[in-house]
């Protein structure tokens, strides 16, 4: 049965310190997600195990980003996380500091509904 996207929402979060691709990519999922509300689940009587959930983020290093971890965090669905190259790393001049700004686009998709 092929799936249906009903739901996409993006954002953006950082880590301005430890240079921690993880914690950037949780907050941009967070963002993503916090002004989100699904009421059409108790609507529809539908479970919301039905939901599979398909998580992209770009980070500068995409291999220090712990997908596993972040698909764990999620509160609804079966979610997939995939980091890919995107987002920014910004350094500062003065100390050498390194901020790590990640984008996130959390998508949501039902078995086609007939």
């Amino acid at each position: 049965m092929i799936d249906q996207r009903f739901i996409i929402e993006m954002g953006m979060g950082n880590d301005q310190y430890g240079r921690d691709y993880t914690k950037a990519a949780a907050r941009a999922i967070e963002d993503a997600i916090r002004h989100s509300a699904i009421p059409m689940f108790t609507a529809l009587g539908k479970d919301p195990k039905e939901m599979r959930v398909q998580v992209t983020v770009g980070v500068q290093e995409p291999e220090k980003v712990d997908c596993d971890a972040l698909a764990q965090k999620l509160p609804r669905g079966r979610a997939e996380v995939k980091a890919v190259f995107g987002g920014l790393n910004v350094t500062n001049p003065d100390d050498g500091n390194v901020l790590v700004i990640a984008s996130a686009a959390v998508e949501a998709f039902l078995p086609k509904q007939v």
